[in-house]
């Protein structure tokens, strides 16, 4: 068990933000990291051609250690859209066949695919969810992965209900069906063990906002080596072989660097962003992403019991993830739910008919009291 970091975050004792899922807070270290890099900034005659590289390198090797990757499997983008279309542009498989989505998925995780499926002369093919008898979502992806199916793409875990999936026997059946797997893990990575090499996705994607405590505006896609001499979405100069020779770059070059650098974005060095997410990765390693769920767990089934006891229906703790709970309500959310509970300095969201609530190591039995005191006060 984490004690609770609160001390690490801006977070007043009477603010109970118990809202990860929707956008994390920044650590004090976090902070501190993005205002040394403005500063840096304001006096560019210090940046030299090494950082256009260095910031970038750190990254891959962070993602590399959460992911249980290498860190030539890893690019630098901006927004989990991004991403989706690196993997669609890059995939070329039989006609007459079919994608597979989760109902109410995520939509970045939905428009490229169905621009893809018009291209390629394929089906969408829209997954229920599973119903409060039967919440497995793992056993649901499942039974719809068969020959026809062509890309299989999910998270890790829902982002409406925080039902999560299991990765490793969904990449099993879609590789014994001849389908690709593309990953959003933005829900799950840094609070929910990854490890690539036992899913063995063609794609994973995750932006760094929310559970890895980092900025808004980077993000991070492993490219399985089989795909690694693809076609990137930008043609930007950096990625190129020999691009750390700045007098040398009017010597045009076709060749790209290696792995998966071809597919970072452009001006992909970010000096502001990287080192934030960078710091924020440094600490969730330093916690332990085992330790991060086992605590978060604690948490979440503390919520779970009481919200039951209300008449609230949660996913059995088997069939959802550690850190994310999405509490049902017989006859939907009450409209004015969210602004009665900001009312009272409670922050949750509403995603489809579920009150999302996705605690993190800042939060403490004081804001599960007001999370249930206020909503109480609302019904």
């Amino acid at each position: 068990m984490i004690p609770c970091q609160r001390q690490l975050f801006d977070i007043p004792d009477d603010v109970a933000y118990i809202n990860c899922a929707y956008l994390s807070p920044l650590m004090h270290s976090v902070a501190e990291a993005g205002r040394a890099a403005i500063a840096s900034k304001m006096r560019p005659w210090g940046v030299v051609t090494e950082d256009f590289f260095s910031g970038p390198d750190a990254m891959r090797k962070l993602t590399a250690r959460l992911l249980n990757a290498a860190p030539a499997d890893i690019a630098i983008i901006p927004s989990v859209s991004y991403g989706v279309a690196i993997a669609a542009l890059n995939l070329n498989p039989k006609p007459n066949g079919e994608i597979l989505l989760l109902k109410d998925d995520f939509p970045s995780d939905v428009y490229s695919w169905r621009r893809f499926a018009a291209e390629k002369n394929l089906r969408i093919r829209t997954v229920d969810q599973p119903t409060p008898d039967a919440p497995d979502l793992t056993a649901a992806i499942l039974a719809a992965i068969g020959p026809q199916t062509r890309v299989v793409s999910v998270p890790q875990v829902h982002w409406t209900n925080g039902l999560k999936l299991d990765l490793v026997r969904i990449g099993q059946a879609a590789r014994a069906n001849g389908a690709a797997l593309v990953l959003d893990l933005t829900q799950s990575l840094g609070a929910m063990p990854v490890d690539i090499q036992a899913i063995d996705p063609d794609f994973a994607v995750a932006a760094c906002y929310k559970w890895l405590l980092g900025p808004y505006g980077i993000g991070v896609l492993y490219v399985a080596p089989r795909h690694q001499h693809g076609r990137p979405l930008e043609e930007g100069w950096i990625a190129r072989q020999g691009s750390e020779n700045f007098a040398g770059l009017i010597n045009y070059q076709d060749e790209y660097q290696p792995g998966a650098i071809r597919f970072d974005m452009g001006e992909r060095s970010q000096f502001q962003l990287l080192p934030m997410a960078a710091a924020a990765m440094h600490q969730v390693l330093d916690w332990g992403v085992d330790n991060i769920a086992g605590s978060l767990s604690v948490l979440t089934a503390r919520i779970a019991e009481e919200a039951s006891a209300m008449g609230l229906s949660v996913a059995p703790a088997e069939n959802r993830a550690p850190h994310y709970l999405g509490l049902a309500f017989a006859d939907g959310p009450p409209p004015d739910l969210l602004q009665n509970l900001r009312a009272r300095n409670v922050h949750v969201s509403v995603r489809g008919s579920s009150v999302r609530v996705t605690p993190h190591l800042y939060n403490n039995e004081s804001d599960i009291e007001r999370f249930f005191d206020a909503l109480r006060a609302s019904l």
